[in-house]
């Protein structure tokens, strides 16, 4: 843990680095407020949590000013602020916690008193990172598919209408295809679920690892798949069947042995002119048009890509 030293006294920024160094931790100095506030930034771009012993009294900003400006930032671990100052009126130690200081010691101090009160912030600041930590779990398991890892029905929707009404917008096309594993339920019953499981993994790993970073891939059914990303017509045609082929044209290993798989897909490339929202046309329309066309896919004998363009004049 990094503790930042605010004071503009050298020999108390000398006992007080004594101190922390003594309790295994990293002591950073700094002489005013300023200088304070930029040796945050800096350590909490490496590390999560972070103590700070502040004096009151400092020159360019002062310990108060520092504590206020430190609660009107929003952090993922808010630093943990211990004021110690020569003030030790209960005016001032009031004033102090009602200012944004977690904690006020005054000098002189017992170094015992110190450490102690030091190692409450480490207790504190270890208790906000567990909970950062099972937020992020949760945050997870509320966004993304336990099976394969990529986002939920929900996550994938909420994230594609935000990308239609931004495409809407800036006239971009989008592009949306549904993928549908073919034979999916021979699998399970001729293989099992456990196959069945592996298949489904593999094929995730596999769309994953064609898209970019920030398109959508999703799981949104049991073995039916949603992929949405912007693009030209003829990158977004030619994905979608890159999308088929990288499925296709290796197997997949399960247990006892390959298994030679295949999507079938049904897509859409929606293409609207700069800044035109058509209120009538919506992101279910698209929808349920690559539906129709996975559909057509199925009965096309599989393995195989439906898709069309679709632009404001149709809808």
């Amino acid at each position: 843990m990094k503790v930042i030293i605010a004071d503009d006294d050298p020999t108390t920024q000398m006992i007080l680095t004594g101190i922390v160094s003594k309790q295994g931790y990293e002591p950073l100095l700094a002489a005013d407020g300023e200088e304070a506030w930029a040796l945050l930034q800096s350590s909490l771009e490496q590390d999560d949590s972070c103590l700070m012993l502040i004096d009151w009294e400092m020159p360019v900003l002062n310990g108060i000013e520092l504590c206020q400006r430190i609660q009107q930032q929003e952090f993922m671990t808010p630093p943990y602020t211990i004021l110690i100052t020569g003030r030790n009126d209960v005016e001032d130690i009031v004033e102090g916690l009602e200012q944004g200081a977690d904690d006020y010691i005054c000098k002189p101090f017992k170094v015992t008193e110190l450490v102690a009160r030091i190692k409450v912030a480490k207790r504190t600041l270890d208790l906000h990172h567990e909970l950062n930590l099972v937020r992020q779990r949760l945050s997870h398991q509320a966004n993304y598919d336990d099976l394969t890892g990529l986002l939920n029905r929900r996550a994938a929707f909420d994230m594609l209408e935000k990308e239609f009404a931004r495409a809407q917008r800036s006239g971009d096309e989008l592009h949306v295809a549904i993928c549908d594993v073919d034979n999916f339920k021979t699998i399970n019953d001729t293989y099992g679920h456990f196959s069945g499981d592996i298949v489904l993994r593999e094929i995730a790993g596999r769309m994953k690892e064609l898209m970019r970073s920030y398109d959508i891939v999703a799981r949104i059914g049991g073995e039916e798949f949603l992929i949405a990303f912007s693009g030209n017509q003829l990158n977004g045609q030619d994905t979608f069947e890159r999308l088929r082929l990288c499925i296709a044209d290796k197997p997949i290993v399960i247990d006892n042995g390959e298994l030679s798989v295949s999507i079938s897909v049904g897509a859409i490339t929606f293409s609207s002119p700069l800044g035109s929202i058509i209120k009538s046309l919506e992101l279910h329309d698209i929808l349920l048009k690559a539906d129709e066309h996975l559909y057509q896919a199925k009965g096309a004998g599989k393995n195989c890509t439906v898709s069309t363009i679709l632009t404001t004049e149709h809808g």
